[in-house]
């Protein structure tokens, strides 16, 4: 029983062979951390002659020594070899200087249906695992600690190809994305230097909720380390493309309408009939906004493509991710946030790939959370991470400068 340390090109082959693995933990995010200043270390745990778990370790500077972190990970073969693992890595991390060693697991705690209720019982040996050992635990919370999330909104692909997705989502789902496709929207994933479109996305969208956007520079590392494996998404509408399939859909109403009128006129008493016609009525209203809201769409936009939204995914061998997003408040009418959702899922079958993290929900299901309304809509279920784990090789020497930077003010 051994923790060894890999080459990069050991641990990417080592850890793609296990079916669950957090984007988090791999090669590609290493990569992007060692742009972000970040040292790393590439960690495998032998026994019975095979590497059983891996994970990516990353280090930091801190007053006094080192702080050592292992988001969203490790990933492993089978859930027995981590306590052996996680011990290993206490003498690993003290021999290293390490002040602080912070673990935050990427093992399922216990999992709850869309609406979160319990599909089973929480798996506390896991817990009790690093409790054990000396770590200290946050706790189990809701929320973002850390602006980091403990319960994830997920869906399984499996079985699903793209005739089946639509039905897969829940009926307001299928109501957001159909209506969504009747706007003539497009969607296209950004170059490089088109990054600055989705930095001007999420700025305006932090601005509106009040949260911490990344650089520029973030996003461009990240599509150097991530490559193809990482797309930069937009929605985009041409108002004028708009207005004239407004203009053509209201000429089939008026015509279906026309239609109607004359075999009514014949045969009065048909209800059925009279019931389409008011149904169609309806619609042909409904349009005649849609087209004068159009009209001052042109007038405020002109006629060239304008980005509605735009989404950030990953797309790795054990899953697809929604990592970050952002939407123009004038034009959520348009709902492209959904077909944003539904085109990255179809690349996500498209490449085999079978599961779907749409990442973080607040954990609190009283109808508070707007972003778990929004995933919901695609028909998934939720997952319960066990949170963050710290371990002090040097108790007294952490207390004692954290005591002082707290005199100091810092």
């Amino acid at each position: 029983m051994t923790l060894k340390e890999l080459s990069p090109s050991d641990y990417e082959t080592y850890a793609s062979r296990f079916s669950s693995r957090s984007f988090m933990q791999t090669r590609e995010m290493a990569n992007l951390l060692t742009k972000r200043g970040y040292k790393i270390s590439y960690l495998g745990w032998e026994e019975d002659k095979q590497i059983q778990v891996t994970a990516l370790l990353f280090t930091q500077s801190m007053a006094g020594g080192l702080r050592m972190e292992i988001n969203s990970g490790p990933a492993s073969r089978d859930t027995r070899y981590l306590k052996p693992f996680y011990h290993a890595l206490q003498a690993y991390a003290k021999k290293a200087g390490a002040l602080e060693l912070v673990i935050k697991p990427y093992d399922t705690y216990q999992n709850f249906n869309s609406d979160g209720q319990p599909l089973g019982e929480a798996k506390k040996e896991l817990l009790m695992d690093f409790l054990d050992l000396g770590y200290q635990h946050d706790g189990l919370q809701t929320g973002y600690p850390d602006g980091e999330p403990d319960w994830h909104y997920v869906k399984d692909l499996s079985g699903l190809d793209e005739a089946q997705l639509l039905k897969s989502f829940s009926q307001k789902g299928r109501s957001l994305v159909k209506k969504s496709k009747t706007f003539g929207i497009k969607i296209r994933v950004l170059t490089r230097e088109e990054l600055p479109t989705f930095k001007a996305i999420t700025s305006a969208t932090s601005e509106r909720r009040e949260y911490t956007d990344k650089p520029l520079d973030y996003y461009q590392d990240l599509y150097d380390s991530w490559g193809d494996k990482a797309a930069f998404t937009v929605a985009s509408l041409n108002f004028q493309d708009y207005l004239d399939q407004l203009n053509r859909s209201m000429d089939n109403l008026a015509e279906q309408i026309n239609q109607i009128q004359d075999y009514l006129r014949h045969h009065s008493n048909s209800s059925k009939k009279k019931n389409q016609l008011r149904q169609l009525e309806e619609q042909l209203e409904t349009f005649v906004i849609r087209k004068n809201e159009a009209k001052t769409l042109i007038d405020t936009y002109g006629t060239k493509d304008v980005i509605l939204a735009g989404s950030l995914f990953i797309y790795t061998p054990q899953e697809a991710v929604y990592l970050f997003s952002g939407s123009y408040k004038e034009f959520n009418k348009f709902y492209a946030p959904a077909l944003l959702q539904q085109y990255a899922i179809l690349e996500a079958i498209r490449r085999g790939i079978h599961h779907y993290n749409l990442l973080g929900i607040t954990g609190e299901f009283d109808g508070t959370d707007g972003v778990l309304r929004f995933k919901q809509n695609f028909n998934g279920s939720i997952t319960r991470k066990m949170g963050t784990f710290h371990y002090y090789p040097r108790p007294l020497k952490y207390k004692m400068i954290q005591g002082l930077k707290k005199i100091l003010g810092r």
